[in-house]
């Protein structure tokens, strides 16, 4: 893929992906998420910002930046997780100018007024309830807290009621000024736009300089505690029983994560043939979903199983898991097993860059943490590189019994 890049000189990074498209969608990967957030004192902090970023700037009101683009047919957005926080916009190739000229405003400029943050924090507050009375979801963020011992990086997203109500304007300045810099972020474009008048409009916009004063700049993150693993039961008098089995796995520089990407695709990816689907649902109908997941972070990784179940079939569901996980420990995949699977993740692969904001939104945190520029066909080659071996080594090194921990809420 023939990406341009340039970084301006306050140091903001800039990478383009051409495409013939007439829809641009471009805004800035910012490297700040709940990772970031001082323990004890700002948890909820980084997805707080996101939403109070959207109420008024030195130059636009609240209305204004709802409506800049809007008027245009264009759509605003952003997402907070882990490690970034994103401001994202969709418009048409000759209203650029205009996305740039808020989105930076919006990230740069903006000033958190008390008053917006009194009437927004319920929002969020609503935000933190509504998944609060879904265990599907709540059941994910108090297992990541598991695994990663209380480390911010298993911290929920939304932070809490409590905290959200005492945070004031002083405190989203203080952060964002850490924070949100043009050397700590990424502006990505993924359209029919003309690179060097891209960089020109960022010139322009960009007023921010990257040797300005700005406190206690970013500061180094927490240390990951030893993983301990452990079985925690968790009681809400919910009908169903919503469970997870996982691990740490591995950081987004260890090379094994790629044949764990594929053996994850096998055990519980998408597809309805994922061995765990057949095995809980479709052979023993115990289960409407069950779902693995494996996801690498800059410093540790996480592998893990859902599924929910009536109570009573908790454990036989987990003695199915168990059998899964022993096989591919115990027995390579055949040659078969093994080209059908790498066949199948390919067209998966595939098909999810059909998704243009999906990919954009891809590229830009990989280039904003890492340097990279996300090669599809290297992937797939290094895919193609994977041996049996390498898979069942992989499940030997994580799926060992006295590895996992499993939390069952209930």
């Amino acid at each position: 893929m023939n990406y341009n890049t340039h970084t301006l000189a306050n140091g903001l990074r800039i990478i383009h992906l051409p495409s013939a498209q007439p829809v641009v969608y471009c805004g800035y990967a910012v490297g700040a998420g709940t990772r970031d957030e001082e323990l004890g004192r700002e948890e909820g902090m980084a997805h707080f910002c996101e939403h109070i970023t959207f109420k008024g700037t030195e130059r636009r009101s609240s209305m204004k930046i709802l409506g800049h683009l809007e008027s245009v047919g264009g759509d605003l957005n952003a997402f907070t997780n882990k490690e970034e926080t994103v401001y994202h916009a969709a418009v048409l190739k000759d209203n650029i100018g205009r996305a740039v000229d808020l989105l930076t405003d919006i990230v740069f400029h903006s000033t958190y007024p008390q008053a917006e943050i009194d009437k927004e924090v319920e929002v969020i507050v609503d935000e933190i309830e509504s998944y609060n009375d879904s265990p599907a979801e709540l059941v994910y963020d108090l297992f990541e807290n598991a695994v990663f011992g209380g480390h911010p990086l298993g911290h929920n997203i939304l932070g809490t009621a409590e905290k959200l109500r005492r945070y004031t304007t002083g405190d989203a300045l203080r952060f964002t000024r850490r924070y949100y810099r043009p050397e700590n972020s990424v502006f990505f474009a993924y359209g029919d736009v003309d690179f060097a008048r891209l960089v020109r409009l960022l010139e322009r916009a960009n007023t921010v300089a990257a040797d300005e004063a700005c406190g206690d700049c970013k500061q180094s993150a927490a240390t990951l505690p030893p993983y301990v693993a452990q079985h925690i039961e968790h009681h809400m008098d919910t009908h169903l029983a919503h469970v997870m089995v996982g691990t740490r796995a591995y950081d987004v520089h260890d090379e094994r994560r790629i044949a764990l990407y594929l053996l994850n695709n096998i055990l519980g990816g998408p597809g309805m043939t994922a061995r765990l689907n057949v095995s809980l649902r479709e052979r023993n109908a115990l289960v409407y979903t069950v779902e693995s997941m494996a996801q690498s972070y800059s410093d540790t990784g996480l592998w893990a199983v859902y599924f929910g179940c009536d109570p009573k079939n908790v454990n036989r569901c987990l003695r199915l898991i168990r059998r899964e996980l022993d096989k591919v420990m115990q027995r390579p995949l055949s040659d078969a097993q093994l080209r059908a699977a790498k066949r199948q993740i390919r067209g998966q692969i595939g098909i999810a860059c059909d998704s243009r904001e999906s990919f954009a939104l891809d590229f830009a945190k990989s280039y904003l943490h890492y340097g990279w520029k996300k090669d599809v066909t290297a992937l797939c080659e290094r895919i193609d590189a994977l041996t049996a071996a390498d898979l069942q080594r992989v499940a030997q090194d994580l799926f060992a019994e006295e590895r996992l921990t499993s939390l069952v809420v209930k």
